[in-house]
C-alpha cells in the first residue's frame, strides 16, 4: 500500500505507517504478518463479487444435481459474507483469467484457494489464511519411474501456469505444459500426454474418491504448506473486516464444520449415465437462455454491419473503401478469442467496461461483420448492371433500388455462406465461456467438474450443438426457397 494512501485514512492509517516504518528498521514481525496489519479498513460494498473457478472440486464445483455453485471455498465465503452483512455475487472465472478480472475490477474478492506466497503478498491484500493444504506429486498408475520431486526433472508437468503448485513443478526441474484446470491435468495424465502433475493434497484425493477406477496415483506429499487465503487489489482495505469475519468463524467451530464436510466426508461415486441424466436439462436450458439468444443477438448485429462495410467496400471514395478494406482485413486477420480478450479484459484498462453477455455480444458481431461483409458485397455484385439501369429508368433512386431491386435478388446468393455463417458463430459462442459467460460449454464444464468426468458430458454438449445446427440447416432450405420466388425463370 503506498504511504500517502494510508495517510488520508488516519487513525488507522497512522498505526499502518508507524508499521511500515518498524519494519524497515527490522523492528516489527516478518512481512507477511505486517503486510495484512498495515491495511487501513475501507467500506466494504454492498454486493460484493467474489471470483472463482466454479470447476474445482471440492473447493469450488456446481452440485451435480442442483447445479449450484457449491463447495468449501464457497461456503467459507458466504460465511464471511454473512458476517459482514453484505451480499456475496459469484463471478466465474478460469483460474488464468482470475487475478486480470480481480485488477480489471470485474470481481472484488478471489475465493479459490489462493496460496500465500510473497509474490502474491507484495501484488494483492490477503487475508488471513483459512485452511492448510499441502501438495502431491501425481502419476499415471503405470508409471514406475517418477516416484517424487526428484524424479521430475525434464519431465512434462501439466500446471496451472500461474499456480503454486506450477512454481513447485518447475524448481524440481520438470517442463511445465499449460492446463486450464485439474481435470484438464489429470485427463491427459491418463492419456499418456503427460508425464506428471503437482497440486493440492485436498483436490486430488477427492478425486481420487468420486473415481476409485483413475488412472493416477499419489507417489509423494510435498514439503511445502499451503495457507489458502482471500485475495483483493491492493489497497482496497477490505482485509481487516474480512480477517475479523474468518477469526470468527474459527472461533465459533463454522471453518471446522465445513472443512469436515468436504475433506472427511467420503464422496459417493457418480456414474456416466446418472452424470448425463443430471447435467441434461440444465445444458439444455444454458443454451436456449444464452448461447441461441447470443448468436441470434450477434449474427443479427453483424449482418446490419456487414451490409454498410459491404456498401462501404464498394464505395468509389477511397478513404470509405480503404477504411472498410482495413476493418475486413483486421477482423479476419486476428483470432475471434484475442477479440473476445481485447473487449472484456483490455478496454476496462482504457475505462470502457461491459458486462460479459455484451462484450461476447460486441465481439461475434464484429467478427460476423468482418466474414459476412465480403459474403454481402459478393451478392450485390452478381445482380447483373442491367438491374441497376432498370431501376433508374423507372426514376428509382440508388437506396429504392437496392432496397427493392437488388438486394432481395442479391439475399438468394448470399443465403447459403451467410447460413454457415450463423452456424459457425452458434459454435463460436462456445469461446465465451471464457469471458464469464455461462453458456452451453461453461455449463458442462461446470457439470462434469466435481467428478471429472468431461468424455460424457461434452459428448452430450456436442448432440445438443449438433441439434440446434440440424435445425437451422433446415431453417437455411426453406429461406432458399422462399427466397427463389424473386429469381426470374
Amino acid at each position: 500500500m503506498h504511504v500517502s494512501a494510508v495517510v488520508r485514512r488516519t487513525p488507522a492509517a497512522l498505526l499502518a505507517v508507524l508499521i511500515a516504518l518498524a519494519t524497515t528498521i527490522g523492528l516489527a514481525h516478518p512481512a507477511q504478518a505486517d503486510d495484512r496489519a498495515a491495511q487501513a479498513p475501507a467500506a466494504l460494498p454492498k454486493v460484493l463479487r467474489v471470483g472463482t473457478e466454479g470447476v474445482y472440486p471440492p473447493f469450488s464445483y456446481h452440485d451435480s444435481t442442483s447445479n449450484k455453485l457449491t463447495g468449501f471455498d464457497i461456503d467459507v465465503m458466504n460465511a464471511v459474507g454473512q458476517k459482514l452483512g453484505v451480499k456475496i455475487q459469484y463471478v466465474e472465472v478460469p483460474w488464468d483469467a482470475m487475478f486480470a478480472a480481480l485488477q480489471s475490477k470485474r470481481i472484488d474478492v478471489v475465493a479459490n484457494e489462493v496460496t500465500l506466497n510473497p509474490e502474491r503478498q507484495a501484488l494483492y491484500d490477503l487475508s488471513s489464511p483459512y485452511v492448510e493444504t499441502t501438495g502431491v506429486v501425481v502419476v499415471p498408475k503405470d508409471n514406475n519411474d517418477i516416484k517424487g520431486l526428484a524424479d521430475i526433472k525434464g519431465k512434462r508437468s501439466g500446471q496451472n501456469v500461474s499456480s503454486n503448485w506450477a512454481e513447485t513443478a518447475k524448481k524440481a526441474g520438470a517442463t511445465i505444459v499449460g492446463v486450464e484446470d485439474m481435470s484438464q491435468a489429470i485427463n491427459n495424465l491418463e492419456n499418456g500426454r503427460l508425464d506428471v502433475m503437482v497440486n493440492d493434497k485436498l483436490a486430488v484425493k477427492n478425486y481420487l474418491a468420486l473415481n476409485p477406477d483413475a488412472k493416477i496415483k499419489i507417489v509423494q506429499e510435498t514439503q511445502d504448506k499451503g495457507e489458502s487465503v482471500l485475495a483483493a487489489r491492493k489497497g482496497s482495505g477490505y482485509m481487516p473486516q474480512i480477517n475479523q469475519a474468518i477469526a470468527e468463524l474459527k472461533a465459533d467451530g463454522t471453518l471446522k464444520k465445513a472443512y469436515d464436510q468436504y475433506f472427511t466426508a467420503k464422496p459417493k461415486p457418480v456414474t456416466n449415465w446418472s452424470l448425463m441424466k443430471d447435467s441434461f436439462w440444465p445444458m439444455v436450458k444454458a443454451t436456449v437462455i444464452r448461447t441461441i439468444p447470443l448468436a441470434l443477438i450477434s449474427f443479427g448485429v453483424g449482418l446490419v454491419l456487414a451490409l454498410f462495410v459491404a456498401l462501404a467496400r464498394r464505395s468509389k471514395q477511397p478513404v470509405l473503401s480503404g477504411l472498410a478494406r482495413l476493418f475486413i482485413s483486421v477482423v479476419r486477420g486476428t483470432p475471434l478469442l484475442v477479440q473476445l480478450f481485447i473487449i472484456f479484459y483490455g478496454l476496462p484498462e482504457l475505462g470502457i467496461r461491459f458486462n460479459p453477455f455484451v462484450a461476447a455480444a460486441i465481439a461475434l458481431s464484429i467478427n460476423v461483420a468482418g466474414y459476412a461483409a465480403e459474403i454481402i458485397r459478393s451478392a450485390i455484385e452478381s445482380i447483373p448492371k442491367g438491374q441497376w439501369e432498370a431501376g433508374a429508368t423507372v426514376g428509382m433512386g440508388y437506396a429504392t433500388t437496392l432496397r427493392r431491386v437488388i438486394l432481395p435478388q442479391a439475399a438468394r446468393t448470399a443465403v447459403p455462406p451467410l447460413s454457415n455463417t450463423f452456424i459457425s458463430t452458434v459454435k463460436d459462442t462456445s469461446l465465451c465461456a471464457l469471458i464469464l459467460v455461462v453458456e452451453l460449454v461453461r455449463t458442462a464444464q461446470n457439470a462434469a467438474a466435481p467428478t471429472q468426468k468431461f468424455f460424457p458430458v461434452y459428448v452430450l454438449a456436442g448432440l445438443i450443438y449438433w441439434v440446434v445446427c440440424l435445425a437451422l440447416s433446415f431453417l437455411q432450405s426453406r429461406a432458399e426457397t422462399r427466397l427463389n420466388r424473386f429469381v426470374a425463370a
